[in-house]
């Protein structure tokens, strides 16, 4: 784990480059889910920034997880793309996987939208709907806090009472017409699939989808101050409720199928923010 002063100054480094590229604070953060990238070709005036570019940004090794940044304009909104994000289960550290966050909330990112892939809990919840996230189940999560607090971009102890502003995506799902669960997203480590035994006990713990990653993400961009939404892909019932084994191939295939509603969904968005600003 690095040092205070020498983790900012990475962190530092990073955003500088970053605006260098960008010439403005983007108005809003999309980091894009598993098979969900295609979001991303909605963006005009587009400039890629791959990863292995910034420094201090680690690599992405999961299929269907490429390394990028995507800026440019949506409905006239700056809008930056996270196309891949990292994960505990490659290997990397848990402060390198919220890395980026703290970078963009160096560069003055205020609004955040974090997408996923996850496994449905609820039995109520159906593959290719979406769920907004309105708390999570963290406990598995090693803390991004972890060690010598960074004072400039939070406190030491942060509530967590309500990390996520799930009635902003639940209005533009409503006022878009698409189909949208209300929900609590529990983090799991990974990179196995979870067993059906302890799907039974996080549906008792109150969790309504399961995934592999955000929760770390989330957690880092309250304690920075940003307006977090999250919203889920339910891309399978999670193990144990069908008698059917669980793949990548069909996360990434559903979510895929999925990703209209979702574009739909973080367009309007968006576009709210543009006339709010």
């Amino acid at each position: 784990m690095l040092q205070n002063e020498e983790l900012i100054n990475k962190i530092s480094y990073a955003s500088k480059y970053i605006d260098s590229q960008l010439g403005c604070i983007p108005d809003i953060c999309i980091t894009l889910g598993s098979g969900l990238s295609s979001l991303a070709d909605l963006v005009e005036f587009r400039k890629e920034i791959k990863y292995d570019r910034i420094p201090g940004f680690p690599k992405t090794t999961v299929e269907g997880h490429e390394g990028a940044l995507i800026t440019g304009r949506i409905k006239d909104v700056s809008v930056l793309m996270m196309k891949g994000r990292f994960h505990y289960y490659e290997g990397h550290s848990i402060e390198d996987v919220v890395f980026p966050i703290r970078v963009f909330a160096e560069s003055g990112i205020k609004t955040i939208i974090l997408t996923n892939a996850a496994g449905g809990v609820n039995r109520n919840y159906a593959p290719g709907e979406l769920m907004a996230i309105t708390d999570h189940i963290g406990m598995f999560c090693e803390s991004p806090l972890r060690g010598l607090n960074l004072d400039k971009f939070g406190p030491r102890f942060p509530d967590q009472s309500s990390v996520y502003d799930w009635e902003e995506v639940v209005n533009n799902a409503n006022k878009t017409d698409v189909k949208i669960h209300k929900g609590v997203y529990c983090y799991a480590k990974g990179p196995m699939y979870e067993t059906p035994a302890e799907i039974r006990m996080l549906a008792a713990l109150g969790a309504d989808a399961v995934g592999m990653s955000t929760v770390p993400e989330a957690i880092t961009a309250s304690h920075c101050g940003m307006k977090v939404m999250g919203i889920s892909t339910i891309t399978n019932f999670a193990a144990g409720i069908l008698d059917t084994p669980l793949s990548h191939k069909e996360v990434i295939e559903v979510g895929v199928k999925a990703s209209e509603s979702l574009k739909k969904l973080v367009l309007s968005i968006i576009e709210s923010k543009g006339k709010n600003r």
